[in-house]
């Protein structure tokens, strides 16, 4: 009988919370990180030092006076889209973007509010959103600075409020005053939450930024911050990043990005040379089916950024996390000292990303955000190759398969299964990749199909398209296959896929429909069983 100590169970009780914690965090900014770049293109082009600024680096780019744009200064506020189109009209459209001023409204309020909307649609719906999306402006006006840390915490909790709120008078409102009642109660206690945002919450808000933005400066003043890489790369590994990225040093790099045109903090997390320069040691001095999985492993987290798909290799050798934390710092060090930086995230940690985010600041500045990859992927190289070269002889003589352990061990870090470590499975013939039980036959009519995992996106969007292909294929019309997050599911579904950690959690979610387990989204024999379920049902010939 194996037990488990009170020590070890409270430990990870605690992990769990902090990536459940991380993961609401991500869930708050990710959805919304198309608006981080297309603000981050818009700065890049158009502040005085931008391709079309006034300061251009490229003569003869020089598009228009735009350095209103950063903050709508001057008249910008006064003309707004009426003298925008008065410029237009007279042939000056170049002035356009002057004169709306687009950097400052969308970093102040745009982005803020994207975020305290899908915030509040995580906590409590549309309804939710609505009322976070108002107290959240308060909370703006009343600072008048991107306010990205007042919308992750008052979108939530405004949310909550308003759930809270509801339970109240939940089945004693008469019928034909429920949308009166729900529409009323929603503005007035937004409208409440705003002035409490304005007068209260955002000076303290306020305040937590600034000792959060002087506690950087104070690291980059000491040249101290390299040393964040203790904490960011063993975090990476064990799946405690978001809570650091997204809670920290995206909303405090926008802030800089915003003042500055760039931030080093948007490299320090999504940096990919430390796990590129990991991969590339296990490809050359790496054994069994680490090494023979290496290389397209390399592929995948470099130009594609899914950086979870190294972990396995770390936690498979723990020794090499300090590889990383050596990387990471180097990488960290080589930005800080000659300047680099990106103008908006990059997500996902791709080259391809990076790339397109530090282009704005220049070529210098391109070279040197290349160099910190080069650096830190390169520490990471020479040091993960000391260590596996050192141990090389026990590695050959271990028994059993440690990398489908460690694959294992990643997946229950994170809590979930992924494509990543899917794909993985299936290029190192892991023992892990075995199949799962047989899926149970039912009688209910199959019409709408759901992948569902923690984010609605990823993975399950690319299981959807596998079984949809299968479908077709096999002829069958008349089948809906999506995908959502598990928190999205409202019980119409008739059968659910999710991946085996899952399972439980889309189950209590919607308990009336059928539901399948898998452990491969992408390769499953599940589906094809799914398939012939359904086509015995319509009375389709094989």
């Amino acid at each position: 009988m194996t037990t488990t100590s009170p020590a070890a169970t409270k430990a990870g009780d605690l992990r769990t919370g902090v990536q459940r914690f991380g993961t609401f965090l991500s869930g708050m900014i990710m959805p919304n990180i198309a608006a981080f770049i297309a603000w981050g293109f818009i700065t890049m082009l158009f502040i005085p030092a931008g391709f079309f600024g006034a300061e251009t680096p490229f003569p003869g780019w020089h598009w228009a006076p735009v350095a209103e744009i950063i903050g709508g200064g001057g008249d910008s506020a006064v003309i707004g889209w009426q003298g925008a189109m008065t410029a237009l009209a007279e042939g000056d459209g170049g002035n356009i973007f002057a004169y709306v001023g687009l950097v400052g409204p969308m970093v102040t309020y745009l982005l803020p509010l994207l975020i305290a909307n899908t915030a509040g649609r995580m906590v409590y719906g549309e309804r939710g959103g609505v009322v976070a999306t108002i107290a959240t402006m308060g909370v703006i006006v009343g600072t008048n600075i991107p306010m990205f840390l007042g919308a992750m915490i008052m979108g939530p909790l405004a949310a909550w409020i308003t759930k809270q709120m509801d339970r109240l008078w939940d089945g004693k409102i008469r019928p034909g005053f429920e949308m009166l009642v729900n529409n009323f109660s929603a503005g007035i206690l937004g409208m409440i939450l705003a002035i409490l945002g304005f007068f209260a919450f955002g000076p303290v808000m306020l305040g937590i930024s600034a000792v959060l933005g002087a506690a950087v400066d104070w690291l980059v003043s000491l040249s101290l911050l390299p040393i964040v890489s203790i904490i960011v790369e063993p975090a990476k590994v064990l799946f405690l990043n978001n809570a650091i990225n997204h809670g920290v040093f995206t909303p405090l790099g926008i802030e800089q990005a915003a003042e500055n045109g760039k931030s080093i903090l948007f490299l320090i997390e999504a940096n990919p040379g430390p796990g590129l320069g990991l991969l590339l040691a296990f490809t050359f001095f790496g054994v069994g089916a680490a090494k023979a999985s290496a290389p397209g492993a390399a592929i995948i987290q470099f130009f594609g950024g899914i950086h979870e798909i190294y972990f396995p290799y770390a936690l498979s050798k723990p020794t090499t996390i300090l590889a990383l934390i050596a990387g990471g710092a180097a990488g960290v060090t080589t930005n800080m000292i000659l300047g680099g930086g990106l103008a908006f995230p990059a997500a996902p940690g791709s080259i391809i990303a990076v790339t397109a985010a530090a282009i704005g600041s220049g070529v210098g500045n391109l070279l040197v955000v290349y160099l910190s990859v080069v650096v830190a992927a390169a520490v990471t190289f020479l040091i993960t190759g000391v260590i596996l070269r050192a141990s090389r002889k026990s590695d050959l003589a271990a028994e059993g398969d440690t990398f489908g352990a460690a694959i294992a061990q990643t997946e229950a870090n994170k809590g979930k299964s992924s494509a990543a470590m899917d794909a993985l499975r299936a290029s190192s013939g892991s023992a892990a990749n075995a199949a799962a039980p047989a899926a149970v036959a039912t009688d209910r009519r199959i019409e709408n199909v759901v992948f569902a995992c923690d984010a609605g996106m990823g993975s399950s969007a690319m299981g959807a398209s596998v079984l949809r292909n299968r479908f077709k294929k096999a002829g069958v019309d008349g089948i809906t296959v999506t995908n959502q997050a598990i928190a999205n599911l409202d019980g119409t579904a008739d059968l659910v896929i999710t991946q085996q950690q899952l399972t439980d959690r889309a189950k209590a979610q919607s308990p009336n429909s059928i539901h399948v387990s898998v452990d491969n989204f992408m390769n499953s024999p599940k589906y094809e069983e799914v398939v012939e379920m359904v086509r015995e049902q319509r009375g389709t010939e094989a």
